[in-house]
């Protein structure tokens, strides 16, 4: 199982994602994951364990951007390790996926 949200808008979309996986945590607890886009700059910031962990790693950064993904996993395949954690990327990041 897993929990995912998107958000494009005018506000500032990583308060609105990290809202939306607090309440789908139960979905996946085993790691979580955000990628925020501003403009051109792509962010991406993802950890092992609960939200409390992703938070604690987002708390330190200026994250900004209007358009973004968040996932929180229960590790059916593979570890449940921050590697396997979603969001993943392309080769050439371009291409971001939450599934």
């Amino acid at each position: 199982m897993c929990g995912i949200i998107g958000y494009v808008g005018r506000r500032e979309a990583l308060p609105i994602i990290m809202d939306g996986l607090k309440r789908l945590e139960y979905r996946g607890y085993d790691s979580a994951g955000v990628v925020i886009l501003n403009k051109n700059q792509v962010q991406v910031v993802k950890s092992q364990g609960k939200i409390k962990s992703l938070e604690e790693k987002l708390e330190p950064q200026n994250i900004k951007g209007t358009i973004g993904l968040g996932h929180t996993r229960w590790a059916t395949h593979g570890k449940p390790i921050e590697l396997n954690a979603h969001p993943q990327w392309g080769c050439r990041k371009e291409i971001f996926v939450v599934h």
